[in-house]
């Protein structure tokens, strides 16, 4: 054979570098792809922390001019300063950080602004370049529409020791932030508060509640009908409406509210209505003290009521609630419980509170209720702490309203760390929610 030929075909048959350069192949293609994801990482980073620094320039200077703490005409200088101070972290450094546009607008009362960054790449890719610009856009709204917070706090047995004293302390911040863009004059923020157990202790709106003289499972009478004989009032305590009315925020004037006679422990904190008045809430919350079962939907029926203005008439002056117009008030509830609920009254048997179907009644009830409450117009957050039944964790998701964007509603909590972050959150996500557009 040709010397020339047998040397060609040696070395077209021999595999002795395949494994070198297969290998050679795939080491850069994992290389190329690792500095891909770095860098989508880093952008995405980037981007969601400029977003954020954005956002809470814009809302903050929104609340700013509502609250007439600024002028619409300084608008700029304001945004440009808080989100040069929050904006470079992560990969984006403040000399990079750019307000690019910041529109107002006296007919709307908006504010629209736009920001970029541009940031180096950790891994530069051929010929795209070693920098990327990242841009960002955020609006909020300047007006003088108003904020209802009704806060229903579980004060049950299990909440006894740290539990209650971490609750305390997450409700105190939550009510200090809320409260914290209030005018003394004229207020936007008002909250209630709705401590709840085995039943809710209606306090100031007393009047409302129909004692029941004996068991009964009907309709209960109007605030203005003439009372029964021989009904007497025990406490301030109300269980849960009966009749036809019971998943509504109707008037007294159209029915009261039931107690039912087996009731037989009455919570000593009572409900406050809405009120701008930081120190009256404080002092609520500091006496909380914890016992009682956990009649979730009680609690949830007295926020609505608290917010709602088919009860404005029984109100306080001071605690009475706007109509439902979204373009006046935003009405937000914040329901937190520690376990299931487990004690209901209404289509419960004469055997009372041991009655096998109070779970399912209770949280079937509670479900049913946040239903309509949405629909009237009410935004829930709901707040699991130390939740360890599945039923519970299933009403406390099914009760709070969709997420929206980055504003999420439904919470579940370990310890009072992030019980607390999680009302931080949620004050946060309120007045976000209240201007940001």
């Amino acid at each position: 054979m040709n010397p020339l030929r047998s040397a060609a075909k040696s070395f077209l048959a021999s595999r002795s570098g395949n494994f070198a350069v297969l290998a050679a192949a795939v080491s850069a293609a994992l290389v190329l792809a690792g500095g891909l994801a770095l860098n989508i990482g880093q952008m995405s980073m980037t981007r969601s922390n400029l977003l954020n620094a954005l956002d809470a320039a814009v809302t903050s200077t929104a609340r700013d001019i509502t609250t007439g703490r600024l002028a619409a005409k300084d608008a700029r200088a304001t945004v440009e300063a808080f989100l040069l101070s929050n904006g470079g972290t992560g990969f984006a450094s403040e000399d990079r950080i750019r307000l690019v546009d910041l529109v107002t607008n006296p007919k709307t009362r908006t504010l629209r602004a736009n920001a970029s960054v541009t940031i180096d790449l950790a891994f530069p890719v051929f010929a795209g370049g070693s920098k990327r610009t990242i841009n960002v856009e955020s609006a909020a709204v300047y007006s003088d529409r108003k904020i209802e917070v009704a806060m229903m706090l579980d004060v049950t047995g299990s909440m006894a020791g740290r539990k209650l004293r971490d609750l305390k302390e997450a409700a105190r911040n939550a009510i200090e932030t809320l409260l914290a863009s209030n005018s003394k004059t004229n207020p936007r923020v008002r909250v209630a508060l709705v401590p709840y157990a085995t039943a809710v202790n209606t306090g100031p709106l007393a009047n409302t509640v129909f004692v029941e003289p004996s068991f009964t499972v009907g309709e209960p009478p109007r605030l203005d009908a003439p009372k029964l004989i021989g009904s007497r009032r025990f406490d301030d305590c109300a269980t849960e409406r009966k009749g036809l009315l019971q998943f509504t925020d109707a008037s007294p004037y159209d029915a009261m509210v039931n107690r039912d006679i087996r009731l037989n422990y009455c919570p000593s904190n009572a409900l406050t209505p809405l009120t701008a008045n930081e120190n009256a809430l404080r002092a609520s919350i500091k006496n909380f003290r914890a016992a009682g079962y956990t009649a979730g939907h009680i609690g949830i029926q007295w926020s609505w009521y608290v917010l709602s203005p088919n009860w404005a008439s029984v109100m306080p002056a001071a605690a009475r609630p706007i109509g439902y117009d979204s373009k006046k008030v935003g009405k937000y509830a914040i329901l937190m419980t520690d376990g299931e609920f487990n004690t209901a009254y209404a289509g419960v048997g004469r055997r009372g509170t041991t009655d096998g179907s109070q779970v399912r009644r209770s949280g079937n009830y509670a479900k049913r209720l946040c239903k309509e409450m949405k629909a009237a117009g009410i935004e829930i957050f709901t707040i699991g702490f130390m939740l360890n039944e599945r039923n519970a964790k299933d009403v406390m998701r099914d009760c709070a309203s969709d997420d929206k964007g980055r504003v999420r509603h439904y919470f579940d909590t370990s310890n009072g760390a992030e019980l607390n972050a999680a009302f931080q959150e949620i004050a946060a996500n309120i007045e976000r929610l209240a201007l940001t557009r």
